[in-house]
């Protein structure tokens, strides 16, 4: 496995970004440090200000939903809607409806006309979520939107344009149901124009620092705390941990820690003990054979100081004359090594 990265370097692999990749928050998704994700996101960049049809693929949890909201954000439809509807979620009885509308009296309960989702998005974006899970009926009335961009409600005659963009997104392999005859060859194919691997979080592990440093300010917002970090055993065991639910479980995980956490970093008492059955307590740093020590000692150096100068900026609430002492070193040398890790002292009071 590789080392972990020094977390300054994340700011080296976003520079090339322009125009309005500089809004803060996208900045933020767009950070990465595994190159299948640099790869994804150089995908998003070009595709996004066209009209292709793009097909997400990838495990629960990977964020595929963010991806078509920032596929949006990117586009040149980012002042009209993003629709958004999640098929597997629909009663397979309602799904037509819910796409496509119906008129009243168009079935039992259909008291009143309403309008579909292809209706509300306009001329937005509309995603489609685990687009698997659609009926074969419902399939054959998606191929007519994707192939000429009509549809009809349901119960209805009048035919409706729609100048849509569609994005999927899939955790089952569309083309393997086909060959099982659960799904439309030609639907598969006006979906797949633009298909997007999405990597696993066990397969961007080096990205778990930045995702763990992501959450820790949305949370510390959302539920009014000062928490700065998790301490080095807590990211040792995120590390080890095989992720089944990827990014989703990470978030749902973190969310859980920050409500029981009491102090300023999160201990792995605020975690389930589950979490740490597979960490290797004796190793702190991830080993790569490929470096020479002396790259392998710098890179572990570095990292332990991050480490250590944030855990007592966070225990002592920024006072650094407090921590430098803790430390065993001067207020000036203290100093140098926030400075070298690019740790700034607003950030830890509170």
């Amino acid at each position: 496995m590789k080392p972990i990265v020094d977390i300054s370097d994340k700011h080296s692999e976003i520079e090339n970004l322009q125009g309005p990749f500089w809004h803060k928050d996208i900045l933020e998704t767009f950070q990465t440090l595994n190159p299948v994700m640099k790869k994804v996101y150089d995908q998003i960049r070009s595709v996004a200000p066209t009209k292709t049809t793009v097909l997400l693929c990838g495990e629960t949890g990977t964020g595929k939903g963010v991806l078509a909201s920032l596929i949006h954000r990117l586009s040149h439809r980012e002042k009209d809607q993003l629709v958004s509807v999640h098929c597997g979620a629909i009663p397979d009885t309602l799904l037509e409806s819910e796409l496509f509308g119906h008129e009243k009296g168009a079935f039992t309960g259909a008291f009143k006309r309403k309008l579909g989702k292809f209706e509300i998005a306009g001329k937005g974006t509309m995603f489609l979520d685990e687009i698997s899970t659609i009926t074969p009926s419902a399939q054959i009335k998606l191929l007519q939107v994707l192939q000429d961009g009509t549809f009809s409600r349901v119960g209805g005659e009048e035919i409706f344009h729609t100048d849509a963009r569609f994005v999927a997104a899939t955790n089952m392999d569309l083309k393997k149901m086909c060959d099982n005859g659960i799904f439309r060859y030609d639907l598969y194919y006006r979906l797949n124009v633009f298909p997007i691997e999405i990597p696993s979080l066990r397969d961007r592990r080096e990205d778990i620092p930045l995702l763990v440093d992501t959450f820790i300010r949305k949370l510390n917002m959302t539920m009014q705390k000062r928490i700065q970090s998790a301490r080095p055993d807590v990211l040792d065991a995120m590390q080890t941990y095989p992720w089944p639910g990827n990014i989703r479980e990470l978030e749902n995980l973190m969310e859980r820690a920050f409500i029981l956490e009491s102090s300023y970093v999160l201990t792995p008492e605020s975690f389930p003990a589950e979490f740490f059955a597979g960490a290797q307590k004796s190793a702190v740093f991830n080993v790569d054979t490929a470096l020479t020590l002396a790259e392998a000692r710098h890179i572990a150096v570095n990292e332990f100081e991050r480490r250590f100068i944030k855990e007592l900026l966070a225990k002592n609430r920024g006072r650094i004359n407090k921590s430098s002492v803790e430390a065993g070193i001067s207020t000036r040398q203290f100093h140098k090594l926030m400075i070298k890790h690019g740790i700034e002292k607003k950030d830890y009071k509170i």
